[in-house]
């Protein structure tokens, strides 16, 4: 996998692709001065989420893999929808991501002055003018991908017409949809973009940068291209729905006769169970279905790291899937096989009760506590160990015992005997229950011969419980998280909010976990044995510790579908 370092040093470049190929090939032939420069041009009107991570790593991949570099380039041309609060987010995910930029920080607003000069360049070579037609005018006379579109009755206006109209525009003097400024290319083309595109529209609303200089913003076509040649951009890596637009990236370049950088298009980054669209996203924040952009059932990075994610695990997810051509689907699963695999070596043990049940040793003595000695991480020697207390009132988990168990039931039952982890042989020998007859309590006793968790005269038992000390034990909250949607693809639906997951948080107010646990600190990260990993949420407090599911242990979602083919 490629790691991303802040030096000169190139990581180790995953398998080849046919990006790493063209790139390769143009280093060959001597193209650019054996230059490298991409960039990651995000528009900071929402949070980025996994599929912007794909491209991360492709953009900023590629870049370091032939020490060249990856400008990190804001495309805020649409002053409506965006906010510094997305700026800010945005560059503190690639950060946490594990990419830098350094100085090569730019905004699409850097080059509002020379994208209008350039427009003015094309009014006067008479390939850009002023059209008054509504925004639904202009939609009606653009044709459909069977009929070609009909011309404005405006496309004929003089260069000095437009020229006046275009000045006055950015002067302020017209409202907002009066007129636009649109590239004149052939209203017949097969590709609709090609169809005098939209460069300008007047939009009076201030800007995050620039205020209220501009009244006039550029669309993103009529932005992209020219922001690459001033940035010389070597390599501008788009995803796949911008194939279309790639001759109008061209047109444009062309016409301008200017540095012309080379557009390559992958397929984008498709997740079952899962909305990567931006808007459905912001519908989801704003109708309160989640409590925010960083929500951890949210694809957003934000909420992946919030429910316990490492940016290492993504960037393997990343590597693995590859770099294809084609639209796809990838199982969500190859996400969770990623934290789970990165967890599994690096995550401490420790033992969590999420449904408490008493259990009361009546043999071992009132008072007494002793440590048992419990291992951090058997995948890292290196971990050492840790000490738990145990005593005579313990609890395990309600779901480990079973008053009436079927066969195949190995765990705590009536006169059964089980493990305790690291600690002794239990055996249960009366059930506690309330009035309602629901079992409160249970009374066991221990041998104390079997310290460690092994017996001396070789009897076996066929479950390991985990458990913790009541006494000692912490009180805390666990948020279960599950997938937000219960359809494989829940944007193709009529309505998806029709198919939300009301599963996807349970909360448990009264778990117990292990005393080790007292200081722990948000975002930090833990297997519960027998149980998942989680994450300290960043709302838990030393007296309020509060701790998401990561992931569970295994993929049950694999097994529910097994079942119901």
């Amino acid at each position: 996998m490629a790691t991303p370092k802040a030096d000169d040093s190139r990581p180790e470049a995953p398998p080849r692709d046919f990006i790493r190929e063209f790139v390769s090939q143009d280093l060959e032939s001597g193209k650019n001065g054996g230059r490298v420069v991409t960039r990651f041009p995000p528009e900071p009107n929402g949070y980025l989420h996994i599929g912007h991570a794909k491209a991360i790593c492709i953009d900023f991949g590629i870049a370091l893999e032939h020490g060249g570099r990856c400008n990190l380039r804001f495309d805020d041309t649409n002053p409506v929808k965006e906010s510094q609060e997305y700026v800010d987010q945005i560059m503190r995910d690639i950060r946490w991501l594990g990419f830098e930029w350094d100085k090569h920080l730019y905004y699409a607003s850097d080059y509002f002055g020379q994208l209008y000069e350039w427009a003015e360049q094309l009014i006067k070579a008479d390939k850009a003018y002023v059209d008054s037609l509504t925004a639904d005018q202009i939609r009606e006379y653009r044709g459909t991908l069977t009929e070609p579109g009909r011309e404005s009755p405006f496309r004929h206006r003089t260069v000095e017409e437009n020229l006046d109209l275009f000045r006055r525009m950015r002067a302020g003097e017209f409202d907002d949809g009066a007129h636009v400024l649109r590239a004149k290319i052939d209203m017949a083309s097969g590709n609709i973009n090609l169809r005098d595109p939209v460069m300008y529209r007047i939009r009076k609303t201030s800007h995050q940068r620039t205020g209220d200089a501009w009244v006039i913003y550029p669309m993103y076509d009529w932005a992209h291209g020219q922001s690459d040649s001033i940035e010389g951009v070597t390599h501008s890596l788009c995803s796949l729905e911008y194939e279309d637009h790639r001759p109008l990236y061209d047109w444009y370049l062309d016409s301008l006769g200017i540095y012309h950088p080379r557009q390559i298009e992958f397929a984008r980054l498709n997740l079952n169970y899962t909305v990567m669209s931006k808007r459905i996203l912001l519908e989801l924040v704003e109708g309160k279905h989640v409590s925010g952009w960083d929500d951890p059932r949210m694809p957003t990075l934000s909420g992946l790291r919030r429910r316990g994610y490492t940016p290492e695990s993504i960037r393997e997810f990343c590597d693995r899937i590859g770099v294809a051509k084609r639209a796809n689907v990838v199982d969500i699963a190859n996400l969770e096989h990623a934290i789970r695999e990165d967890l599994n070596l690096h995550a401490p043990r420790v033992m969590g009760v999420l449904n408490p049940l008493k259990v009361v040793i009546e043999n071992y003595p009132e008072g007494q506590f002793e440590d048992v000695e419990v291992i951090n991480n058997p995948e890292d020697a290196s971990a050492g160990t840790r000490k738990v207390p145990f005593g005579r009132v313990l609890y395990i988990e309600r779901d480990d015992f079973m008053e009436d168990p079927p066969k195949k039931f190995f765990r705590l039952s009536p006169d059964k005997e089980v493990r305790l982890r690291c600690a002794y042989f239990i055996k249960c020998t009366g059930v506690v229950k309330d009035s309602n007859g629901n079992i409160t309590e249970l009374r066991a006793t221990y041998d104390p011969h079997t310290r460690g968790g092994d017996s001396p005269d070789g009897r076996k038992v066929k479950a390991t419980l985990h458990w913790v000390a009541a006494e000692r034990a912490l009180d805390a909250e666990v948020r279960l998280y599950d997938r937000l949607f219960t359809v494989e693809d829940p944007a193709a639906e009529e309505n998806f909010l029709d198919h939300l997951n009301p599963n996807s948080l349970v909360v448990l107010p009264h778990a117990k976990v292990e005393p080790s646990l007292a200081q722990a600190t948000a975002g930090a990260r833990y297997q519960f044995e027998r149980i998942g990993y989680f994450c300290v949420d960043l709302d838990s407090t030393a007296a309020r510790l509060i701790f998401n599911r990561t992931v569970s242990l295994r993929d049950t979602w694999a097994k529910i579908q097994q079942k119901t083919k």
